[in-house]
């Protein structure tokens, strides 16, 4: 694929890396934690009432997440003492202040998601969207008491101007683009930009919305991921980015099976549960 945001790469050409202390492969669960405008369509369980004011469907479907389903997955991560990246809309810390507590107590770093996943940023003028991205890590720095270095946009949506706009506004990944399974510079003028892999394919809106999966083939979609990933580790190390929504996985009759997906990935000792932070640091270490 020719185009301006980043330049080819196979990985079999790659120099040789080394994860921290040897490990094979790197995991990170992306904890996406959203709020929906009221009135306006999105992600919708039935979409033949989504254009509906009120729509109890779609909407209760999508705000089970931070009502219930967030806080089950939060005793799932707290059991396995995995941290997960929370990837939240700045308008979360507004509405639903309770998670964003849970999540300071215990030492999150935060990625930016912009103001709410009924906001994008396509279509946005250049100054637009600075200012944007500008109120939205403000938002966020106030909130959390640390300023997000990375960036994933409401539904992976940009513009032609969003690389350079977040390299200039401090930010030092985008999760936006996942097309590896190793981090690498997105071609951005002046600084230095990484993307961090986060898969849009094993993920579990598309596995649930998307493929009509089930609670175990979700399950067993992860572990296969994960194994062969890992069998892949000693030759190139690999980053298995895992993207979870609270009102999919959380859901109680699916969160059994992304526990025993976890439990899965813990019983090896060769694997570092690393937040997105650290793999961004990891890698930019690597490669100055």
């Amino acid at each position: 694929m020719n185009n301006p945001i980043y330049t080819y790469s196979a990985i079999v050409d790659r120099p040789k890396m080394r994860l921290p202390d040897g490990k094979r492969i790197a995991v990170w669960f992306g904890l996406n934690i959203e709020h929906y405008e009221y009135g306006k369509p999105a992600l919708s369980l039935a979409p033949f009432t989504a254009g509906l004011t009120p729509d109890p469907t779609n909407a209760g479907w999508r705000d089970y997440g931070p009502r219930v389903g967030f806080w089950r997955m939060l005793e799932v991560f707290d059991r396995l003492k995995i941290r997960p990246t929370p990837i939240v809309n700045s308008e979360v810390a507004e509405h639903y202040p309770a998670i964003v507590a849970a999540g300071v107590e215990r030492g999150w770093t935060w990625v930016a998601h912009g103001k709410t996943n009924s906001t994008w940023q396509a279509g946005m003028s250049l100054d637009e969207e600075r200012q944007y991205i500008t109120e939205v890590s403000d938002e966020l720095e106030r909130a959390t008491g640390s300023r997000p270095k990375g960036w994933l946009g409401p539904s992976l949506t940009a513009s032609p101007n969003t690389n350079q706009l977040l390299a200039e506004l401090g930010y030092t990944y985008n999760l936006d683009w996942g097309i590896d399974d190793q981090p690498f510079d997105l071609d951005v003028a002046g600084q230095r930009l990484l993307s961090v892999p986060y898969s849009t394919e094993v993920n579990d809106i598309p596995s649930y919305v998307l493929h009509g999966h089930t609670g175990p083939e979700f399950k067993q979609t992860v572990i296969d991921q994960f194994d062969q990933m890992r069998s892949e580790g000693d030759e190139w190390p690999r980053v298995f980015g895992l993207g979870l929504h609270p009102f999919l996985s959380g859901q109680p009759n699916r969160t059994r099976y992304f526990a025993e997906a976890l439990e899965h990935m813990s019983s090896f000792d060769d694997v570092w549960f690393a937040t997105a932070d650290e793999i961004a640091t990891w890698y930019s270490k690597e490669t100055t």
